[in-house]
């Protein structure tokens, strides 16, 4: 008899492909939950329930859901999994993988220095994403989630940070408990207010491990201002990234062109106060353009290559900016999260 394959984990598959190749959230969201209302039923009662029809009784598994657990309780791969599968397959054969040197750029970072939970606008709680980044390899994840005054993105505002940064520790002490050796790592991603000052206490943002600042509101501000703004947040000793610099977006409904600043002054401060540009990978970013990311190497600037992942399956997202990072003669002994947690943590 042919053994039952993990229900759960074929689901959580399933949404991982379809975020990875930019599907509708909708339809992410069915398998994610459909995962969640499974989770702790073992393989009998998974195959009791298919057998009598009661799979789709359960709040969050639909018709397509449950056709996928019949299949794996049967011992079978569920063929939309394996179709996606397959879709994966066939990009690899016609030449979509990163180039050589990309590719071993991708396969030295040790983790991710930008991401975000449903606690401010991510999809996922801390756990889905931690859960997620340990089954790619990872060794850390930075949790940045948006500060208070970004309202659209429901920041944290400095209690809800500080419940977050407990919630982080209860995580991480179960974590080494399974001994995998991973750490979530506490952050924000602090908005550079007007003036250039943080959007956060200074008290609080001495307190975590990792601080992306990046500029989210006005961005049409006048070159010579925006420049000062950046130059004020760059000098601020808690920064440790400067996040998607100029603001971009290159595709989707939302395009916007670049913020305009002194990019040479700003990379010149970036390398002189020890702050990181990041090579932010998300495909509507692609931060900063290749003619900005050359002269920020040539500034002498060290990196973070960064998914700013708003979902688990957007923390695969790496590839891009390994690509980029290739292209513009970026040397990986500039890019922190190269470094394990204690290497990224000592600057």
């Amino acid at each position: 008899m042919t053994e039952p394959r993990d229900a759960v984990a074929d689901l959580r598959r399933i949404a991982f492909l379809l975020e990875r190749a930019g599907e509708s959230t909708y339809r992410v969201r069915a398998f994610r939950a459909a995962a969640a209302a499974l989770r702790g039923r073992d393989a009998d009662e998974l195959a009791r329930l298919h057998a009598s029809g009661g799979l789709t009784d359960l709040r969050g598994v639909g018709e397509v859901t449950a056709r996928c657990v019949g299949e794996s309780v049967s011992g079978e791969e569920p063929v939309y999994l394996r179709r996606l599968e397959d879709a994966v397959a066939r990009a690899d054969a016609d030449g979509v993988p990163l180039a050589e040197a990309a590719q071993r750029l991708r396969e030295s970072l040790r983790g991710d220095c930008h991401s975000h939970t449903d606690a401010s606008d991510g999809g996922s709680p801390l756990a889905e994403m931690a859960e997620t980044a340990i089954a790619l390899g990872h060794d850390y994840l930075v949790v940045t989630d948006h500060s208070p005054r970004l309202t659209v993105a429901n920041g944290l505002s400095a209690e809800r940070l500080r419940r977050q940064l407990d919630e982080v520790a209860v995580l991480n002490e179960r974590i080494a408990a399974g001994g995998s050796g991973f750490r979530v790592l506490t952050g924000i991603e602090v908005d550079i207010l007007d003036d250039g000052s943080l959007d956060q206490s200074e008290e609080l943002l001495g307190q975590l491990d990792l601080v992306v600042a990046s500029v989210h509101s006005k961005l049409r501000m006048p070159c010579a201002e925006m420049t000062a703004r950046m130059l004020a947040a760059v000098a601020n000793p808690h920064v440790d990234v400067l996040g998607h610099c100029t603001g971009r977006m290159v595709t989707g409904r939302r395009k916007r062109p670049e913020s305009e600043f002194d990019a040479q002054r700003v990379f010149d401060a970036c390398a002189e106060h020890g702050v990181a540009v990041e090579i932010n990978s998300r495909p509507e970013r692609l931060d900063p353009p290749k003619r900005l990311l050359r002269l920020a190497v040539e500034a002498g600037c060290e990196f973070t290559i960064d998914t700013d992942a708003h979902a688990p399956g957007q923390l695969d997202w790496l590839d891009h900016g390994c690509a980029r990072a290739v292209a513009c003669g970026v040397e990986p002994g500039r890019i922190r999260n190269t470094r394990d947690a204690a290497g990224l943590l000592s600057r």
